[in-house]
Order: structure tokens, then sequence, then C-alpha cells
């Protein structure tokens, strides 16, 4: 049997089976790169849809729904420049009278640079944006616009909740006292109970109180300034006419009254020369 002839062929069927084999590895290898393309693909267009698409489900508008029980406080600070301060203030005061709102405080000053006009308004919420919207109509340029708010809910709730929880604790002290309080120690222990729960009670109320009057009323502090025309102060005043004739007439007065005061106060010693003057003159006839 010859050898060498069944080697070569045992060879070149081992090289035929191994490119076959690296060949359908390849094929595979890129089949599932292909299949993985097309999943991310397939993804992103989902994703896609869900970021664009506008009926979304009920489920998920419910979750970013915001609440409308929100207790918040809202407040405004703005400086703005006015072409005349009063007019101006004028014309805000009209709108916070449109509004329902009013003027807490309010300072005018004016120096050798500017006029300016410092004021808080008062504001129910429910009218904040539109009476900035307003004020804004009436300025030529704002310096700055500072808005915040304040979400002052979960206090609020939980003072509402505590203060719930006081009243009932209350009644129960009122009933222990009128029902189960026999001896002088019992009540006077039952009251001074009732006592501080009332002073927690009246404290609670106070701070809801407040939060509600915050909360229903917004505030935005104003400034407005109008710019002038830089004058040195003088460093002397020289008179008109007309005022020194003002002058010369209280003058006059003034004199006048000195005297008629002075009769007055003098007056012993004018009615005791009077009466000298008129003895001597009496005697000087009776010489003659």
């Amino acid at each position: 049997m010859n050898v060498k002839p069944f080697n070569s062929v045992l060879k070149i069927g081992v090289l035929a089976f191994l490119c076959l084999s690296v060949g359908s590895c390849n094929r595979a290898v890129k089949n599932e790169n292909y299949a993985v393309g097309e999943v991310d693909v397939t993804e992103e267009h989902s994703a896609y849809e869900l970021e664009t698409n506008d009926d979304l489900p009920l489920s998920v508008q419910t979750e970013i729904k915001v609440p409308k029980d929100l207790k918040i406080i809202k407040s405004a600070k703005a400086r703005y420049k006015v072409a005349n301060v009063k007019k101006a203030t004028r014309e805000i005061k009209k709108f916070a009278g449109n509004y329902n709102a009013y003027i807490s405080d309010l300072r005018f000053e004016n120096n050798l640079y500017n006029i300016e006009n410092r004021f808080t308004i008062k504001v129910p919420k429910q009218y904040f944006d539109v009476l900035m919207d307003s004020i804004n109509s009436v300025v030529e340029f704002v310096e700055y616009e500072n808005i915040t708010t304040k979400d002052v809910s979960e206090e609020y709730v939980d003072l509402e909740t505590r203060l719930k929880t006081k009243q009932e604790v209350r009644q129960r002290y009122e009933t222990i006292l009128r029902n189960k309080a026999i001896t002088v120690e019992d009540i006077l222990a039952t009251e001074e109970k009732l006592r501080v729960i009332q002073e927690e009670i009246e404290s609670a109320q106070g701070r809801l109180k407040f939060l509600s009057n915050k909360i229903a009323y917004s505030t935005i502090q104003v400034d407005l300034y109008e710019t002038v025309s830089y004058k040195e102060e003088p460093e002397s005043y020289s008179k008109t006419f007309l005022s020194k004739m003002k002058a010369g007439f209280g003058f006059g007065w003034n004199i006048i009254e000195a005297i008629v005061l002075g009769l007055i106060y003098l007056w012993p010693v004018v009615v005791f020369s009077f009466l000298i003057f008129f003895f001597v003159r009496k005697r000087l006839r009776k010489k003659i």
C-alpha cells in the first residue's frame, strides 16, 4: 500500500474542513452583529416615539400633574428706571387698586443725583403675574426682577394635623374635668393640662393664620428711580426783593409785638409812673 498518496489526501481533507469551519464561524458572527444592530435601532426608535408622543397613558399623565392644593408663598423684588417717579407711582397705585391690592409701606427719597420711591405691594396671589406685567408697562428700564416661591404645604398640613389632635386631647381633658375629677388635686392638675393644651392650640392657630395670610397675599417690593441732572449745592443763598420785603414786614411786626408784650409785663411800672406824673403836675399847678 502506498502511504504518501494517502497522507496527501488526508491533509487536503483536513485543510478543507478547517476552511469550512472558519467560514461558518465568520458568517455566524456577522449574523449576530446584524441582529444586535437591529435590536439597538428598534429600542432607540421606540424610545423616541415614547418621548414625542402627545397621547401619553393616563397613568403617566396623572404622575406629572401638579397638585392643586399646594401652599405657595410668592414674593418679588424689582428695581425699575422711570421717566417720572411720581407719575409712575400714581399709575402703579391705580393698577394695584384694580386688582384689590394695597400699599403696605412707602419711602420717598430725593437727592442731587436721582429721585427714588420704594414701596411694598400686597396683592392677592391670583393677580400676582398680571400686576407684574402691568408694572412693566409703565417703566423704561428693568434693572432687576427677582421672583421667589416657597412651598409651605408640608408645614401647613403638619400644623393642621397637630391642631386637630390637640383639640381632641382638649375635649378628653374637658370630659375628665366634668365627670372624673373629684378631688381638688385632680381638678387643679386637669386644669393645668387644659391650660398648656390651650396655649399650644392658640400658637398653632396663630401660625396657621400667618401662613394663610402669606399664601393669600403675595408681596411685591418695587424700587422706582428717576435720574436728574447733577447740581452743586450753593455755598450761600442771595435773597430776592420779595423775600427781603417779607422779612422786613416780619421784623416790624416782631418789634410791635415786643413793645406790646413789654408794656403788658411792665404794667405796674407804667401805672405807677402815670400816678407820679399826675401827682407832680397837680402840685406844680397849686404853686403857680
